[in-house]
Parts: C-alpha cells; structure tokens; sequence
C-alpha cells in the first residue's frame, strides 16, 4: 500500500512537472486555412517539425479559406490572437497590406517560383495553376467560351470567401477584359452551386454532383499518389491558367516577433517545403533538394500563365465581382 502511494505520488509530480515545462513554453499562433490543418493536410507535420526546433507550441488555427482568412484578421485588428497568418494570395495581399497589420519579414531564399519575388512583407511557401479537375475519358471544354457553349457542369467557390473562387474571376477578367461579363453570363447556366470555401467544392466532385470543379492542375497527383487512383485529369484552355501564389506574412502586434520570424525561415527550409507537394498539393516555393515526388512529372503544364501583379488584382476584382454578381443572379 506504501509502494502504492509512493508511486502514485511521483506519477503526480511527473506530470506537474510535465505540465510546467509546457506552461513554460512559448506559443506561436498561425491564422491559416482549414484544409492546411486537417489530418490530410500539411498542418499535423509542420507542427511536429516545427517543435521540434523551436522549443515552443505551434498553435494552428484553420479559417475556412484564404479570402475568409483575410475578413477575419480584418475584424479582430490589432486584437487578433494570431502571430503570423499562413494562407493569403497575391490576389489579396495588396488588401492585406492597406490594413497595416502586418510587418516586414527579413527571410532570404532561393525561390523555385516561375514568377520574381521581392515582397518585403509575404513570404511565398507554395504556388500552382487553377484548372478544372474532371474525369478521364470525358469530353470536356477547351476554353470558358466552349464551358459556356457546353452542358458541361461545374463547380466553383465564391470569391469572396474563398482564393480559388477569387482566382476563377481574375482567371476570366485577365483572359477576356471587358467581355467577361458575358462569358459569366454564358457561365451561369453551367454552374451547379457555389461553395463557400474549396474542400466543399470538391467533396460534391468526388459525389459525382458535376462533371468538374474548380481547382488545380497538381490536384490529380494527389489521387495519384495518395490513391494509386489515375482516374483524374485536368482541363487544358486555351487562354491560358490563372496563377496562385500562396503567402505568409508576421502580424505587427505579435507579442513573439523572433518566434514568428523564426517559423517563417522555417516555412522556406527544406523540412517545410518538402512536406508540401503531397499533404497541401501543390508546387514548393523552394524545391527541396530530393526533387519533387514521382507522380507530378504527370501533371499538365500550361502553355500560357496568367497572373496579374497585387495592385492590378484589386483592380481587376472591384470590377469582376460585380460582374459575376449579376451573371449568377440571373
């Protein structure tokens, strides 16, 4: 009974202790997006990798999509919990910037990026083309004016909650300028729903909802892969495909400055971006030094990208989404 007690007694101190050393580690917050920190995704790992170096608890924070990301950081200003935000785009970072909640970076790296890079305030931790995902064998369109003309149906994300639904409509507004409201109004007809964010946008893919939905072209590695499943492609248009670069950047309120620079050198590293290509899907801003997995030397590779600077990009939307507003409300 002594023996008992004895070591229930040093259990209990064990795990005060334990808890102590805890309590006494610093908390790094990252804002980013729900996919990123699902169990599929990249979070659980850089978590793991992260801890691993930096003596401190990584405390990520999914906000459904990156658009919905942006309006959240929007809302809590300078009393946001986070300290640094993982999951903007260059089609938002312009916005990003006027709210002034954001603060200089000092990372330097060897950007594997098809685009320059010199942002002062985002670091680039990944990037991709949008594309229609769709079947094998299927008889799909070649450009949004064939889409328009087509049965085909599809499923896209709204703009203003979600980075792909906002990269559908400068997609559009970069191929086509002052005619794309009426390929959005040749559009509406072949739309099945708009989801708030991509995951669910996919989810009614795979149910077999729509013929495609809106995504990327590095999206078939993942059935490749993941799934041994070749059954998924891409749609090659004519126009070209939309550019995504994704982006992280360091709150100016944080209350753990050296942490936070310290997760965004991190992001650019060799254990960070080599976890990318197959939990978040897409290409590393920095290819790691074994290459990039077997399996994405499959994916389509557009002939034509289109991409338009940050300041253009807010441009282009305060003039699209208007325009996409009233195809849809038909």
């Amino acid at each position: 009974m002594e023996d008992d007690l004895k070591h229930l007694l040093i259990a209990a101190g064990l795990l005060t202790a334990t808890s102590a050393m805890a309590a006494d580690k610093p908390e790094l917050t990252v804002y980013t997006y729900d996919s990123f920190v699902s169990d599929w995704g990249p979070g659980p790992k850089v978590e793991e990798a992260f801890e691993a170096i930096c003596e401190c608890n990584l405390n990520l924070v999914g906000v459904e999509d990156g658009a919905a990301l942006l309006s959240r950081l929007r809302l809590e200003g300078n009393n946001t919990d986070a300290d640094v935000v993982l999951g903007l785009d260059t089609n938002l970072i312009e916005t990003a910037k006027t709210t002034g909640l954001f603060a200089p970076h000092a990372v330097e790296a060897k950007y594997t990026l098809p685009v320059d890079w010199a942002d002062e305030t985002f670091v680039p931790y990944d990037w991709g083309y949008f594309a229609f995902v769709h079947k094998k064998g299927a008889t799909v369109p070649s450009s949004f004016r064939e889409l328009a003309e087509s049965d085909t149906k599809i499923l896209i994300q709204d703009p203003r909650s979600s980075t792909p639904g906002l990269g559908l409509l400068l997609w559009v507004k970069s191929a086509y300028g002052d005619e794309a409201a009426d390929i959005w109004a040749g559009l509406s007809d072949n739309i099945v729903t708009v989801t708030k964010g991509w995951s669910e946008a996919y989810g009614l893919f795979l149910d077999g909802e729509a013929d495609m939905v809106l995504s990327y072209t590095t999206s078939p590695a993942y059935h490749l892969i993941a799934e041994e499943d070749d059954s998924k492609t891409t749609a090659a248009f004519d126009e070209g495909h939309y550019m995504q670069v994704e982006v992280a950047a360091k709150l100016a309120g944080t209350d753990q400055p050296e942490l936070a620079d310290k997760f965004l050198n991190f992001m650019v590293s060799d254990a960070f971006q080599s976890i990318i290509p197959t939990t978040n899907w897409m290409y590393p801003a920095v290819t790691p030094a074994s290459g990039l997995p077997a399996g994405f030397e499959t994916l389509q590779t557009p002939e034509k990208a289109l991409l338009l600077a940050p300041e253009d990009a807010v441009a282009a939307r305060r003039e699209a989404l208007p325009e996409w507003l009233e195809a849809l409300s038909q």
